[in-house]
C-alpha cells in the first residue's frame, strides 16, 4: 500500500480514507506493507501492530497481491514499473488517485483500475509464477 496521508506533501492522515481502507483489510484477515514518505511515524500510533512499516514504495510491493495507490505523492507517480512488475506477486495495481495513463498499464502488462475509468488489462495475460504441473502420459 502506497500512501497513508490524505494527501501528498503532508504527514496529517485525519482524514485520510487510507486509514479506514488498511482497519478494514487487516479485519478482513489481509496483510498490509504500508509505504508512506512521510505520515508514516504517526501511522504507526494508530494502525494496529500487524501492519507491516516499510522503507520504500518498492518493498511495499514485495510478493504483494495488488499495489495500491491511496495518495498522490510526486514520488509514486515516478515509480520505475519495471521494477515493481518485477516484485509484484500478481501484477496488480489499484490506484485511487489516477497517477497512470490505463493504457500504459495495460502495455506493461499490470491489470489495473482506477477511479471513475474502466478497467485496463493487458492483451496477453502475465504468466504464472510457476509452470502449470505437466501430464505423464502413461
Amino acid at each position: 500500500m502506497l500512501g497513508l496521508a490524505f494527501k501528498g506533501g503532508t504527514d496529517d492522515f485525519s482524514e485520510s480514507p487510507a486509514i479506514l481502507l488498511v482497519q478494514s483489510l487487516l479485519q478482513a484477515g489481509c496483510q498490509i506493507a504500508a509505504y508512506d514518505p512521510a505520515a508514516t511515524a504517526r501511522a504507526r500510533e494508530v494502525l494496529n501492530s500487524s501492519t507491516e512499516f516499510v522503507n520504500d514504495p518498492y518493498e511495499a510491493a514485495r510478493e504483494a497481491d495488488a499495489l495500491l495507490i491511496l495518495t498522490e505523492w510526486e514520488e509514486f507517480a515516478a515509480l520505475d514499473l519495471d521494477r515493481i512488475f518485477k516484485q509484484l506477486k500478481y501484477p496488480i495495481v489499484i490506484d485511487g488517485r489516477n497517477l497512470y495513463d490505463p493504457d500504459t498499464m495495460a502495455a506493461r502488462g499490470f491489470t489495473y483500475y482506477s477511479v471513475g475509468r474502466p478497467a485496463a488489462t493487458p492483451a496477453v495475460p502475465a504468466a504464472p509464477s510457476t509452470p502449470p504441473a505437466r501430464k505423464i502420459k502413461k
